[in-house]
């Protein structure tokens, strides 16, 4: 095992997107299934995704953050009792993992797209799979949505299909390759292009989840999932 690798996160959109109540509801509903006895949450940030994914019994969860500010958040959490009783916190990366140390599902909600060689990031997170294990990425969509505030919380690109679909792990089967938030594409089109604006405001994240994402919920299946303003994909390893 490698020393822990300490990466400091550059974004501050967390606590926007943390009120973001509606689209975590949709999150959780679409992730049903995925998620084993022991998950590994990579870029576990502020624990936002953790409460709203660790609902059921879980035997293991593990946060794993490599941002030290963000890793001391989550362990105060943890031992106030916000976090779940299953969760445990793990300061660094993949390569500080144990390599023996297997999970039913290694899940990257909103992180991938911060790494900059993801292929070689899944890669080594099929490794870390159990029999039957899944690697679950839901990550933002359309590479022509890349704008300055993508750069400005680290993004080094955004996703299609094909794109994802190429930083797959090798052997992997693809359970899961649909667009999610079909209005929010819409949206996020107009505000590129016609406004150019770069951090949402909290009104227009209120605006998003409040009206925008309901109405998704119920085109997206209509439009057999096929646009959206993000991306998500699963993988099975046999």
């Amino acid at each position: 095992m490698s020393a822990v690798s300490n990466i400091a996160y550059v974004g501050s959109e967390l606590e926007l997107f943390a009120a973001a109540t509606n689209w975590k509801s949709y999150l959780s509903r679409q992730l049903q299934g995925f998620l084993g006895d022991r998950v590994l949450e990579v870029g576990a940030g502020l624990g936002t995704t953790t409460l709203n994914l660790c609902r059921r019994p879980h035997r293991r969860w593990v946060c794993l953050e490599p941002d030290p500010a963000m890793t001391a958040t989550l362990q105060g959490k943890r031992e106030s009792g916000e976090l779940p009783a299953c969760c445990e916190v793990r300061a660094g990366t993949l390569a500080d993992l144990p390599a023996d140390e297997k999970f039913d599902s290694i899940i990257y909600i909103d992180v991938l797209e911060h790494i900059e060689d993801d292929r070689a990031e899944l890669q080594r997170a099929a490794e870390h799979l159990g029999p039957g294990g899944r690697i679950v990425v839901l990550a933002p969509a359309h590479q022509t949505l890349y704008s300055p505030f993508d750069k400005s919380i680290g993004h080094f690109r955004r996703y299609n299909r094909q794109m994802l679909s190429a930083a797959a792990p090798d052997g992997l089967p693809c359970e899961r390759l649909k667009y999610l938030d079909t209005v929010g594409l819409l949206a996020s089109l107009g505000n590129r292009y016609l406004l150019g604006s770069g951090m949402p405001t909290p009104r227009q994240i209120w605006t998003w989840d409040k009206l925008m994402v309901p109405v998704s919920r119920l085109i997206d299946p209509l439009l057999c999932y096929s646009l959206g303003k993000s991306i998500l994909g699963v993988w099975r390893k046999a």
